[in-house]
C-alpha cells in the first residue's frame, strides 16, 4: 500500500463463485515447493507464494536508492498483510514479523518515540502485529497502541513528531483508525470525525489534509472507505465507494491520481474496498483486471504467480510492491478483519504443464 510516512466483515464470495465467473483465471494450479501433487489454488495464493520467495534472507525486503540497498520495513509489512490475505506463506510471515521486531529495524521505522515518532508507520506496524495475533503492547519493546494514541492531536489527526516536519496524511489516518478499532477502547471518535470530515464533496478522499481544493485520490479513498466502514460511518463509506465506482477504468482497473492507465497497486486497494463493501459488480471487474496482470505459465518460471504493475509487463523493480497490494484485492478480505489464523505454512508455487516433447 502507499508509503505511510509522508463493514460487511470477511468477504462472502467463495472461491467457487469466483471460478464460475472467471473460470480460466481461477484455475491456476499451484503446489507447495516440496510437494509432488498440484492442487488447485486461488490466484492470491499463487501471488503470495511468489512474494514469499522474494524476501531477502527469507525475512525482509529492501529498496535500492542510488545503487545502495536499504531495508524496507513498509514493503515488508505489505508482504505480511498479503500473506495473511492469501492464507499461506505463514512461515515467511513469521520470519518477517520477527525481523520487524529487531530494535534497529523497528527504531529506524517508527522513530525513537521521543524526538522522532511517525504516525503512519506506527499505525501500519500495529495493524500487521494485530493481523499476526502478536502482542501489540510489547512488540520489539514498543507499546504500539499507546505510541499511536500519543500522536493524536486535539483535533483528531494522527501527526508525526519529528524535526523533519509532519508528513502524516490520509493513508496513516485510515490505517490508525483500522488498527485502533481492533484494540480495546476502539478508535477515538475525534480521529474518526477528522477523517470523515476530510471527504470531498464528490465522495472521494484526498491524500493530504487541508488542500485548498479537495481532490479525491483512489488509493486514499480505498483505505478511508475501509476505515469508516469499520468505525460505523456507513454513509461516508458508501459515498466513497460510489466515488470509486465512477473512477473505475473500462478495463476494470484503477489508475493512480493524475494518471489514466490501470495499475495493480491502486486496483488492488480499490478492489479490496469494493468487495469488502458489497460492491460486487465493480469489485469483480477489478478482480478480473488483477488476474490479467498476474504472470502465468507462459511467463518466465521465475516470475510465475507474480503480478505486474501494469499492462506493459512484469518489472522486477516494482514487482514485489505490485504483487503485495494486488493480493489484497484478489483476496478481498477487509483490513479490519484480516487475520493470519489458519494460514498454511508453505509458499505455493504455480505448477505448469511440462513442455510437449517432439
Amino acid at each position: 500500500m502507499p508509503a505511510v510516512r509522508r463493514s460487511l466483515g470477511p468477504l462472502a464470495i467463495p472461491v467457487l463463485a469466483l471460478a464460475t465467473l472467471f473460470p480460466a483465471a481461477a484455475t491456476a494450479h499451484a503446489a507447495p515447493a516440496a510437494a509432488t501433487s498440484s492442487p488447485t489454488v486461488r490466484p492470491d495464493a499463487a501471488a503470495g507464494g511468489w512474494l514469499a520467495r522474494q524476501l531477502v534472507d527469507g525475512d525482509h525486503f529492501e529498496s535500492v536508492f542510488n545503487g545502495t540497498a536499504y531495508p524496507d520495513q513498509g514493503l515488508t509489512i505489505d508482504a505480511v498483510l498479503a500473506f495473511a490475505a492469501s492464507h499461506g506463506s505463514d512461515e515467511a510471515a513469521a520470519k518477517a514479523t520477527a525481523w520487524l521486531a529487531k530494535p534497529e529495524v523497528i527504531g529506524g521505522y517508527l522513530g525513537d518515540g521521543t524526538t522522532e515518532a511517525y504516525a503512519g508507520a506506527t499505525a501500519k506496524l500495529l495493524l500487521a502485529v494485530e493481523v499476526r495475533g502478536g502482542n501489540a503492547a510489547s512488540f520489539g519493546g514498543v507499546d504500539l497502541p499507546a505510541r499511536l494514541r500519543s500522536l493524536q492531536t486535539a483535533e483528531g489527526r494522527f501527526s508525526d513528531r519529528s524535526q523533519w516536519g509532519d508528513y502524516s496524511n490520509a493513508f496513516g489516518q485510515s490505517l490508525a483508525l483500522i488498527a485502533l478499532h481492533r484494540t480495546p477502547g476502539d478508535a477515538p471518535a475525534a480521529a474518526v470525525d477528522y477523517l470523515a470530515n476530510s471527504q470531498c464533496a464528490d465522495g472521494g478522499f484526498p491524500v493530504s489534509f487541508g488542500q485548498a481544493t479537495c481532490t479525491g485520490d483512489p488509493d486514499a479513498t480505498a483505505l478511508a472507505v475501509q476505515a469508516l466502514a469499520a468505525t460505523g460511518r456507513t454513509a461516508k463509506a458508501n459515498a466513497g465507494l460510489g466515488w470509486l465506482t465512477t473512477h473505475q477504468n473500462a478495463d476494470g482497473g484503477f489508475a493512480a491520481a493524475g494518471a489514466t492507465t490501470s495499475n495493480a497497486n491502486t486496483t488492488g486497494l480499490a478492489t479490496q474496498a469494493l468487495l469488502a463493501g458489497g460492491r460486487f459488480g465493480a469489485g469483480l471487474k477489478g478482480w478480473s483486471r488483477l488476474v490479467k496482470f498476474q504472470q502465468g505459465c507462459s511467463a518466465d518460471p521465475a516470475v510465475r504467480g507474480a503480478v505486474a504493475y501494469d499492462a506493459s509487463g512484469f518489472n522486477a523493480g516494482n514487482g514485489a510492491r505490485a504483487t503485495a497490494q494486488a493480493v489484497l484485492g484478489l483476496a478481498g478480505t477487509p483490513l479490519a478483519t484480516l487475520s493470519a489464523a489458519g494460514a498454511r505454512p508453505d509458499a505455493p508455487t504455480l505448477a505448469c504443464p511440462a513442455p510437449a516433447a517432439y
